[in-house]
């Protein structure tokens, strides 16, 4: 993964309380790391979101999509295996999938952000989809992705409505 680009939105831009009070939703704790300290939990280093256990660790330089992606790893997996999650979810590629449609069901959720955001900072960042843009794979690519999410009945009454049956949006 690349450092931040100038299109990529940070925590900075768009405060800490809506992504706390998201991530709280889900059972998760927003930690927050002070400027030039490492970020603990952190797979891919520099300003890029940790886990470990139940919370999430990232700085005001932490991308918004970083955030969400590794928020949603713990999202994903049921609450009984989140504590010995440290740094790597080493899930499973349906779940790795999972977690991408979650981060971008729940950009919405995050003023400031929302799902336009997170398609481009997610291309920018150097994420990869078959049909080439995030915002293709999401459209056209992903039932499985959302039927996954679907199945997982720890997560019932969480998602948006509008995905929770694992039906995509027109």
């Amino acid at each position: 993964m690349s450092g931040p680009t100038p299109s990529v939105r940070l925590l900075s831009d768009i405060g800490w309380e809506a992504p706390r009070r998201l991530l709280a939703r889900f059972g998760l704790e927003l930690v927050a790391v002070p400027a030039g300290e490492p970020i603990p939990g952190s797979y891919w280093g520099g300003s890029e979101a940790g886990i470990i256990g139940h919370r999430v660790y990232a700085r005001a330089d932490t991308p918004v999509h970083s955030l969400l992606h590794e928020a949603g790893h713990l999202m994903v997996m049921p609450p009984e295996r989140r504590a010995a999650i440290h740094t790597d979810a080493a899930d499973t590629q349906r779940d790795e999938d999972a977690v991408c449609y979650l981060q971008l069901l729940l950009a919405d959720a995050l003023p400031g952000f929302g799902r336009a955001q997170a398609f481009a900072d997610m291309d920018a960042w150097g994420y990869t989809f078959r049909l080439g843009s995030a915002q293709a794979w999401f459209e056209r690519d992903a039932e499985d992705a959302a039927a996954h999410l679907a199945s997982l009945p720890h997560l019932a009454g969480l998602l948006p409505t509008e995905h929770a049956s694992g039906q995509q949006a027109a």
